[in-house]
């Protein structure tokens, strides 16, 4: 969430920045600035109204009982006592749609982040090896459904039995790769990459998706799960990404900046309804309601969090090198970043199937987006005799890779004319073989 302060009393650079990412984030501004002049006023009035109470229940109080002066203060102070409920109701109401306009407003894109009107504006960074060849793959490159069903690793029929549209069953060598693929990312991550693992709950609370901005711009997104008993209090959802959990295993805490960065991976289940993307990638692994994910989550300090964004890309796009798939990076333009994110990569791979490049990890840098919903701080070492005021750390997030579309471009740019497909060298210990062929 924006910052209600630095909001108004910016406001004309905070339209321009909003104006960046499309002409429909400006318009409650203004609104936004009226209701904070508005509340001010209220809280004065209020605040001048129990000044005013307290006075005359001090002056009842020295009158004595059964007068007619005490009778005058007591409705006197009936009279106040009903001004004052009403001021609190009239500031309540204020902050609320304060507080709603400002849970609508996205991240304010970063200077770096550059313009533009969607994805097409996307800007090229940098590619990585080479597209696979003809001659090595064939002249016709199948796409992963054609591929994983010929080799009896992937049944859609089944799964469509079991839960119905976009799920996947993986079979034998198909749910081995996938596991394999998961320890791969979650070893090179620990191991080189200096990452804690973590193994969360896969039901979250509401607190937690309004903190990494999931709730409430994105419910429709989400699957909420039902109560079988109307009397337990509870309100879980499934988590449609470990960002959240891992971003949530320090709300609320103020940390020490020796603590910092702090870099969390996990490899979960995730769960999103696709709402409103009927008709895109219905077919195959690339959006299904359910897949798995290794995520990347580091806390870190506003004046560290650039660079940050840097290396988290890099890891992501070491788990691609060492698979040997080719790849691009882009940067995301103004329009097309995330609600909270202010800086972003995608890693998009080469799927010959498709004949496209396909997203396969997004890195972002949220800069205190998350943090002041989550209340996240740290403070920094005081000089002495000093204390310093806690800060907002700056959160960033990235898929090291999902797992699924990882699958998927294994599939695509590791086929052969006759039907198999070569495992990379990397994954050959986990997999047991080094080819997998149709049965």
């Amino acid at each position: 969430m924006l910052d209600l302060r630095y909001v108004v009393d910016h406001l004309e650079e905070v339209r321009a920045a909003l104006l960046r990412r499309g002409p429909q984030h400006a318009v409650t501004l203004d609104r936004l600035a009226e209701l904070r002049s508005k509340r001010n006023t209220g809280i004065v009035a209020r605040d001048g109204k129990i000044q005013t109470q307290k006075a005359q229940s001090e002056a009842m109080a020295k009158a004595p009982k059964g007068t007619p002066e005490f009778a005058a203060k007591r409705d006197e102070l009936k009279v106040l006592s009903a001004e004052v409920k009403q001021l609190e109701a009239d500031v309540t109401a204020v902050e609320v749609e304060l507080t709603q306009i400002l849970e609508a407003l996205p991240n304010l894109p970063d200077p770096s982040t550059p313009d533009g009107r969607g994805e097409d504006d996307n800007r090229l960074v940098r590619t990585w090896g080479e597209k696979p060849e003809a001659s090595v793959i064939g002249a016709k490159p199948r796409d992963h459904v054609e591929v994983g069903v010929a080799l009896g690793i992937v049944d859609f029929e089944r799964a469509g039995k079991i839960s119905g549209a976009r799920f996947g069953v993986l079979v034998g060598l198909g749910a081995r790769l996938e596991r394999a693929l998961g320890a791969l990312m979650l070893d090179l991550h620990t191991r080189d990459h200096g990452y804690t693992e973590v193994l969360p709950p896969a039901l979250v609370r509401t607190e937690s998706l309004y903190a990494t901005g999931q709730l409430p711009k994105f419910e429709g997104d989400l699957f909420k799960t039902v109560k079988a008993d109307p009397d337990r209090a509870y309100d879980l959802f499934l988590s449609p990404t470990s960002e959240v959990q891992l971003c949530n295993m320090h709300r609320d805490e103020i940390l020490e900046e020796a603590q910092l960065p702090i870099k969390y991976t996990a490899l979960t289940s995730c769960f999103r309804s696709e709402a409103g993307s009927y008709g895109k990638d219905t077919k195959g692994l690339i959006r299904n309601h359910q897949f798995q994910k290794v995520e990347l989550v580091q806390m870190t300090t506003a004046e560290t969090s650039d660079q940050t964004l840097e290396e988290l890309t890099g890891h992501a796009e070491k788990v691609l090198q060492a698979l040997g798939l080719h790849y691009r990076v882009v940067q995301l333009c103004a329009a097309d970043i995330g609600f909270g994110a202010r800086k972003t990569y995608d890693l998009e791979v080469w799927l010959p199937g498709q004949n496209a490049y396909r997203e396969i990890s997004s890195c972002s840098n949220m800069g205190d987006f998350q943090a002041r919903r989550a209340q996240i701080r740290y403070r920094k070492v005081a000089a002495p005799g000093t204390k310093e005021k806690p800060r907002l750390v700056h959160t960033l997030n990235g898929s090291g890779l999902a797992v699924g579309r990882t699958l998927v471009a294994v599939l695509e740019q590791c086929q052969r004319p006759d039907g198999s497909v070569v495992v990379p060298e990397a994954l050959r210990a986990f997999m047991g073989t080094d080819v997998i062929r149709p049965r």
